[in-house]
């Protein structure tokens, strides 16, 4: 591991992203100590940090605890996660949107733009979501300059958070979005872990058997996103001018779980966005569905685990096509052995994608609820639920997966055994 990391130290190119990257994680996480003008962070602070198990609360663990301080950045990458949801939904709805995502890099540079605007909308909607609310509760006294300030800085840390996010997907290491969730919910793990540790507030016991499974359920994900079904892959003998091609074979590879672990953020996403709203409107109607589903609750576990299916599946479709793949094998002489070419080959991959898929995506789903209702059955306190495992160990997994490639293109010994 120490070799490995002395060999991706010593590339310049490999060096320089991991500085950059570095850099970036830094910047946001300055952002997310930084208040935003004229609040009583106190205030807000125990306001949040009072109700058990809400969704400020949850908010906050996304936001890396910038909520809690009503920093610059209090909301997050979320806006911009919940616009690329709400955009990829509408390119597979809309047949104009789905022929501009196959127009190749213009059509993909459009959608990101129609993603950025959709995200300053949501930022504005929200962060005056968020100060109508603090000032309900008396938390916030403010006049009409003062909410507008506040709604501008909190719209204008959006979007910059999410410039930062698509400058580390270019110039540095891994998706720059999936680490800044990563760095948010890191950063409060020894905070977390030393209230957990602490033998005075929970016994040994409970600690042996929680860091036992821990130690089990991060093996499974390692396990689960490390597997692939290979289909062998058998190319014809072409003649290209005067010269003759052998033939040869490969295989292609299918992740049981090709997803990762968008579709754990995007139903984290979407189920955060309707109790939220519901908070800002007085009425015992409005309260008493955001506290039905709140987070860690039998609701909102049950719904996250549909949703995870559901957008496990949505999501390999968005990532790999049958037909495309099969048509490209056609293209270049290669053929699965005993499926003839063209649309035979399409349903095969098809049928044995969507068979492959179900397990990951019923693994994703049971590994983002089982622990939280461990937690609650056991009634302790610990800082990583179910989804917030998920995140860190995925993004950390395609993360290392990244610097792999950049280690063996250039014949050293990589991170993945």
């Amino acid at each position: 591991m120490f070799g490995s990391l002395a060999n991706a130290w010593k590339i310049p190119e490999l060096r320089k992203k991991l500085i950059f990257t570095a850099a970036m994680i830094v910047i946001y996480r300055l952002g997310a100590h930084v208040p935003v003008p004229g609040v009583d962070v106190n205030a807000i602070n125990q306001f949040i940090k009072s109700g058990q198990g809400d969704i400020l609360g949850f908010l906050n663990l996304f936001s890396g605890g910038a909520l809690t301080r009503f920093a610059v950045f209090a909301l997050g990458i979320m806006p911009y996660i919940t616009a690329s949801i709400i955009l990829q939904l509408l390119t597979m709805a809309f047949p104009s949107l789905k022929e501009l995502a196959r127009e190749g890099e213009a059509g993909q540079r459009k959608i990101t733009q129609y993603t950025r605007y959709l995200t300053v909308a949501l930022a504005l909607a929200q962060s005056v979501g968020f100060t109508i609310l603090f000032r309900q509760q008396g938390i916030l006294q403010l006049n009409g300059l003062k909410f507008y300030e506040i709604v501008i800085t909190l719209t204008a840390g959006t979007v910059l958070l999410m410039w930062i996010g698509e400058l580390m997907t270019q110039h540095g290491i891994g998706n720059g979005i999936s680490l800044l969730i990563f760095a948010s919910i890191v950063s409060g793990l020894i905070p977390g872990l030393y209230r957990f540790l602490n033998p005075s507030t929970t016994s040994v016991f409970t600690i042996v058997v929680m860091l036992g499974i821990g130690a089990v359920v991060i093996a499974g994900i390692v396990m689960v996103q490390q597997g692939q079904r290979r289909i062998n892959i058998q190319y014809a003998k072409r003649q290209i001018g005067r010269r003759m091609t052998t033939g040869g074979s490969t295989y292609l590879p299918l992740s049981i779980n090709m997803a990762g672990v968008i579709p754990v953020i995007f139903a984290s996403s979407v189920l955060m966005f309707p109790p939220t709203i519901a908070r800002f409107f007085p009425g015992n109607l409005a309260q008493g569905f955001a506290n039905w589903l709140r987070p860690s609750g039998p609701a909102f576990l049950i719904i996250e685990a549909i949703f995870i299916v559901g957008f496990t599946y949505f999501y390999t479709a968005v990532q790999f096509d049958p037909v495309e793949r099969a048509s490209d094998l056609k293209k270049y002489g290669g053929f699965i052995p005993g499926i003839r070419p063209g649309r035979p080959t399409a349903v095969y991959l098809d049928r044995v994608l969507t068979r492959l898929t179900l397990p990951g995506a019923i693994f994703l789903a049971a590994i983002a609820v089982l622990p939280s209702i461990l937690i609650n059955t056991l009634g302790i306190t610990f800082y990583f639920g179910g989804t917030s495992i998920l995140i860190v160990v995925g993004v950390a997994l395609q993360t290392m997966q990244q610097m792999e490639s950049q280690l063996l293109m250039r014949h050293y010994e990589g991170f993945l055994k």
